[in-house]
């Protein structure tokens, strides 16, 4: 019972690790490392669009903080 129990052990983690090597091969083929490029820069594009979402907005409220200040939000007078 003992040496089924092993020899099952040892098949499952020869094919774990078969498994593994094979995924990591794939990686380094020129495919494999075309599509990990193309999805590192679909990420990089997804960030910088964010980053873009984020200024634009911040910039838009600083703008309307300014009018306001400065009276050009059209209440003249509303404000001291």
């Amino acid at each position: 019972m003992r040496r089924l129990f092993w020899l099952v052990m040892g098949i499952t983690v020869g094919a774990l690790v078969v498994r593994k090597m094979s995924k990591l091969a794939e990686r380094f083929t020129a495919r494999g490392m075309g599509e990990g490029i193309a999805a590192a820069l679909g990420d990089l594009t997804d960030a910088v669009r964010g980053f873009t979402a984020d200024v634009r907005g911040a910039m838009a409220e600083r703008e309307a903080e300014l009018r306001a200040g400065a009276g050009l939000d059209g209440e003249l007078g509303a404000k001291p």
